[in-house]
């Protein structure tokens, strides 16, 4: 028996005739992701760098989403070999490297995503689900086919290299992180400060001179329509944890009198 695995997010956005809309998910639960898997955005990014989740947490997200009509990438802690083998041998075909800040950098996450002699990747696909066990035929020598690489920037000097991150080889595309890149020009949690929206737009710039596909974190809607009619290629624009603290929130307001929620605010 040979299985096939999914498009890569490299291929959905090469065939897309929009900009990709998604979320994060942060809280671990498999149960969170199915709900959002369901939602009808065309995305989910599954955090292992602010979020709980683990090796085990992101391999259970990975089964149930693959029930539905659309595309999981895995965003890894750090640009760190060992842990992007872990994450594509649970099966996560499409990578998100976080704080890549220079070409180097970018080069060594895409040596870490492939086999030698292209790349570093340690052997094991056949203990593993990428390969489905041994049922994905000839993985070992197409794997780098079922796999994409964004890399992210998220920093202003990262901005002045991103020309060079982009025109790397492998890079799939880049994703921007307006929070941290707020933060490195001192502008922290100003995610939508005119400086850190022009920086923004100075690595789409670069991005698609390259020919390579870019994105952005804006969960502001403001900022997330402005980045679309900027040209984005795919955006982020929320995440089950603030889903879940605004929707509470908004329900709170909604039916407690706001003397009674002020008494029980004791954290």
């Amino acid at each position: 028996m040979s299985l096939r695995l999914a498009p890569t997010f490299a291929d959905v956005l090469a065939d897309a005739d929009r900009a990709q809309v998604g979320m994060w998910l942060c809280t671990g639960s498999p149960l969170n992701a199915e709900i959002c898997a369901g939602s009808g955005v065309d995305w989910l990014l599954i955090d292992m760098e602010h979020g709980p989740n683990t090796l085990t947490t992101v391999q259970q997200q990975l089964q149930v989403i693959a029930a539905y009509p659309v595309t999981t990438v895995v965003r890894v802690p750090c640009n760190e070999p060992v842990i992007i083998k872990q994450v594509l041998d649970a099966g996560a075909q499409n990578l998100l490297v976080p704080m890549v800040a220079s070409a180097e950098e970018a080069s060594a996450a895409v040596a870490a995503v492939r086999y030698p002699p292209e790349g570093v990747r340690g052997v094991g696909s056949a203990l593993a689900r990428s390969g489905r066990w041994g049922r994905v035929e000839g993985y070992l020598q197409q794997a780098s086919e079922t796999i994409s690489l964004l890399v992210q920037i998220e920093s202003a000097d990262a901005v002045e290299h991103a020309a060079e991150i982009a025109a790397v080889d492998g890079v799939d595309g880049i994703l921007i992180g307006p929070a941290d890149l707020a933060a490195s020009m001192g502008l922290a949690g100003q995610q939508t400060h005119p400086e850190v929206m022009a920086a923004v737009l100075r690595v789409f710039a670069a991005a698609q001179s390259a020919g390579k596909k870019v994105g952005v974190n804006a969960f502001d809607p403001a900022a997330a329509a402005h980045y679309l009619a900027a040209g984005a290629d795919f955006l982020s624009a929320s995440a089950d944890v603030t889903l879940l603290a605004r929707g509470a929130e908004a329900l709170a307001a909604r039916l407690i009198p706001a003397s009674d929620a002020a008494d029980a605010d004791t954290y």
